[in-house]
């Protein structure tokens, strides 16, 4: 309340709460006690609340009507300011002032639960035609902001609520859908529900935490903030990154143009997964081509999968003789662990597949149906090779968000720099980062989310204590490789190949109805159910990297 006098004493002759009463259970005077307190004073009081999160044009509109209406100058304040300073940028007011005539509208917080803090505030007449200011500093610091509401993000955050439920954490997600993509690759083989694999974001979020529903724009970790496309910025005390991978689909030429008709097709995205499924069963006669782009990419079996699916198919259809299957890798090898190799080559010697490996898809030419590969020999010289095709499921290149691999916290190729075993960034150690988004050099799979979380959580608490970080990674990964329908090889390996499986009483490298079961009964339910309630079960790492 004494702020509101320093306020009038300063010149200021309107102000604007932005601030909603009550939010976050704090006691800090209500709208109604702040404005019989500013008119006594003889300033005008408008009371305009704006929710953390996305800032509707509606409101946006109201603070402009506001600005042409009320005296100036005027102050306008919500916590931290942020939310203030957004609805100014987003009016795009500029009016006509006289050279030298002051700006005549500033951003204060109320960080400490007060109204307005004006300890740092400059009068109005030295404001010298500066944009908005804030007026102090951030004074609404979340204690923990997780960039990402995917597997990894929901999942570490459920996780942490568990150990700290007094924990104040941000999720900063734009998306209103949240997706189970492990599943993607039983819909284009028709083993399972596409509308299964699919559930609003509010109703996985949990009820603990704050959703900012808008895109993460960037860092700057030396003050704690992450910056939002819409100019608002969000205070960290610790930060989580896990915003996931993304498609690159651009860099494949004509792609982008094609996919969904004239049979090119990918199970890495949610609307395109049945439309495998489509082209599969009405596929009686040609050629059928699938691909694998350089690594970094998301469950590096995943490209395989729907090969295998389609040709278990077409086998039990007895087409498959009519159809001729290639399966063109970027990488040199059939799968990263040698382990696995003899059981996969099995099947693609069963289903009379071609391996063209070190073959990288870089061009489609719709209307010929013409897909273009880089194929790279023995001494590194590269060749292009032009390759028709009835059905080509493209694995599309993956790379780190640019709001991430352009910012201060990537590594060379663009990925959350950190220590592999900790998953702690090896330069800010009031971050951490987990699964498709960091540096880690484990396969990227849901399965590998499952462990990070509990490391993650684990090590963060205990930074946050001061405390030796307790949890080491082991790189654990799993991926399930679906080679037929009812049978599932069931990959799970740590750092450098090193086999972990969790049910060591079967042979891991071997096809099993088990495995299958597990991959289309148990795992979705453990994920919705489990995973992203923050239960761990299963989570615990050997210790051993």
């Amino acid at each position: 309340m004494d702020d509101l006098a320093e306020i009038a004493a300063a010149g200021y002759k309107s102000v604007i709460c932005n601030h909603p009463d009550y939010e976050g259970g704090e006691t800090q005077p209500t709208s109604a006690q702040l404005e019989q307190a500013a008119r006594s004073l003889g300033l005008q009081f408008v009371y305009l609340p704006v929710e953390i999160g996305a800032v509707s044009t509606e409101k946006s509109d109201a603070f402009n009507k506001l600005l042409a209406e009320l005296p100036r100058p005027m102050l306008a304040f919500c916590k931290s300011s942020n939310r203030s300073k957004a609805l100014h940028e987003m009016t795009g007011q500029k009016q006509e002032k006289p050279e030298g005539e002051a700006e005549s509208v500033t951003a204060a917080c109320s960080g400490t639960g007060e109204a307005p803090a004006t300890t740092q505030l400059p009068p109005p007449s030295e404001e010298k035609l500066l944009p908005l200011i804030p007026a102090c500093n951030w004074g609404n610091a979340f204690d923990i902001v997780v960039i990402g509401g995917g597997a990894a993000g929901i999942g570490v955050t459920a996780s942490l609520l568990h150990r700290q439920p007094s924990l104040r954490i941000a999720i900063i997600e734009p998306s209103d859908k949240h997706y189970y993509q492990p599943a993607w690759t039983l819909v284009g083989g028709d083993a399972y529900d596409i509308a299964q694999t699919v559930r609003n974001m509010s109703d996985v979020i949990p009820p603990k935490a704050e959703w900012i529903q808008v895109a993460a724009n960037g860092f700057d970790p030396d003050h704690n903030l992450v910056h939002l496309v819409d100019g608002r910025s969000i205070g960290y005390r610790q930060l989580i990154v896990c915003p996931g991978i993304r498609l690159a689909w651009k860099k494949i030429e004509g792609i982008q143009q094609t996919l969904g008709k004239n049979g090119v097709t990918s199970n890495y995205q949610f609307e395109l997964a049945p439309y495998t499924w489509s082209l599969t069963q009405n596929l009686k006669r040609g050629k059928a081509m699938f691909t694998q782009p350089p690594i970094p990419i998301k469950c590096a079996g995943a490209p395989h999968k729907p090969m295998y699916l389609s040709c278990d198919h077409w086998l039990r259809q007895c087409v498959l003789d009519n159809i001729e299957v290639e399966f063109n890798s970027a990488a040199a090898v059939l799968f990263s662990v040698a382990d696995f190799v003899p059981s996969l080559m099995k099947y693609v010697q069963r289903y009379h597949a071609k391996l063209a490996f070190n073959s990288n898809l870089i061009k489609v030419d719709d209307p010929n149906r013409i897909a273009t590969f880089e194929i790279k020999d023995s001494e590194g010289k590269v060749t292009l090779v032009e390759k028709p095709f009835d059905m080509l499921h493209v694995t599309p290149p993956q790379v780190a968000p640019d709001f991430l691999s352009n910012s201060l916290l990537a590594d060379a190729i663009g990925f959350c720099e950190v220590n592999p075993k900790t998953l702690q960034h090896t330069r800010y150690p009031n971050i951490f980062s987990l699964v498709d988004a960091c540096s880690s050099s484990n396969t990227k799979t849901a399965a590998a989310a499952r462990k990070q979380i509990a490391i993650v959580a684990d090590n963060l608490l205990a930074a946050r204590e001061g405390r030796k970080l307790p949890d080491i990674y082991d790189g654990y990964g799993g991926c399930p490789l679906t080679v037929e329908k009812g049978k599932v090889i069931l990959a799970e390996f740590g750092f450098g190949g090193k086999l972990l499986p969790t049910f060591p009483f079967f042979d891991p490298t071997a096809p099993s109805r088990f495995a299958w079961l597990l991959k289309v009964k148990v795992f979705p339910w453990l994920y919705w159910n489990g995973m992203l309630k923050g239960r761990e079960w299963l989570t615990r790492s050997t210790g051993v990297s």
